[in-house]
């Protein structure tokens, strides 16, 4: 069924203005977005089968560009853009809290958007979070690509970046493709390596978080620091 053919009382857009955003479900929300569906699909359908596909709303949050076009509906540019711009707002959104205050006034925040950005990369990303002296975010930057050991992650690189942000303290970051979020061996020893390699530039390692579709996993918290 088309949105405009509902009851007036229970058409999103109307029930949003009239009770607010909190009244709507998931597929209401992201049906609101949708705005239509597809030839013998309704928008609501279309809705439920793009929370299943990404199996919830946490999980299309985090859903890449080329993710979201393999979905049956968001093949085209229009529906399919609307949601990446959601996707970016959102990373923005954490990005701005951030950059405002302290990172570890609110850990959770920090791992919400390390996983906005690196949880459903097909592949393994090291990142840094620059921090200022007051643990305020200056910027995030990925780093490098690809199978993670001391010898594909050069200290060097980092400390520089850590320099040119004029960087008090990083929170170091990475993601498992492969779901999991426990550390390796090699994870461990990466950590303790660039640790001692900012140490000489008097920047502080404050965590090194490991992210997944739906996990994270602070080394900090888990005393692997």
């Amino acid at each position: 069924m088309a949105l405009k053919d509902l009851p007036t009382d229970a058409r999103p857009r109307e029930k949003l203005l009239a009770r607010g955003p909190g009244a709507l479900s998931d597929t209401e929300l992201l049906a609101l977005l949708l705005r239509t569906g597809t030839a013998g699909r309704g928008v609501f359908q279309m809705a439920d089968d793009v929370l299943a596909r990404f199996s919830g709303l946490a999980g299309l949050l985090h859903a890449s560009g080329e993710e979201l076009r393999t979905v049956h509906g968001l093949g085209g540019t229009a529906k399919r853009s609307q949601l990446i711009a959601v996707l970016e707002l959102a990373r923005r959104a954490v990005a701005e809290q951030l950059k405002a205050r302290e990172v570890f006034v609110s850990p959770d925040a920090v791992k919400n958007y390390l996983q906005l950005h690196l949880a459903r990369r097909p592949h393994e990303v090291f990142a840094a979070l620059f921090l200022d002296a007051q643990n305020r975010l200056i910027a995030m930057e990925e780093l490098f690509r690809g199978t993670l050991t001391q010898t594909s992650v050069y200290p060097r690189e980092v400390v520089l970046k850590s320099l040119q942000h004029h960087a008090a303290a990083v929170v170091l970051a990475h993601n498992h493709p492969s779901g999991t979020v426990q550390p390796s061996r090699a994870d461990e020893a990466l950590t303790q390596t660039l640790k001692a390699a900012l140490a000489l530039v008097d920047v502080r390692v404050l965590d090194h978080v490991i992210v997944a579709p739906g996990h994270a996993l602070s080394m900090a918290e888990k005393g692997l620091l």
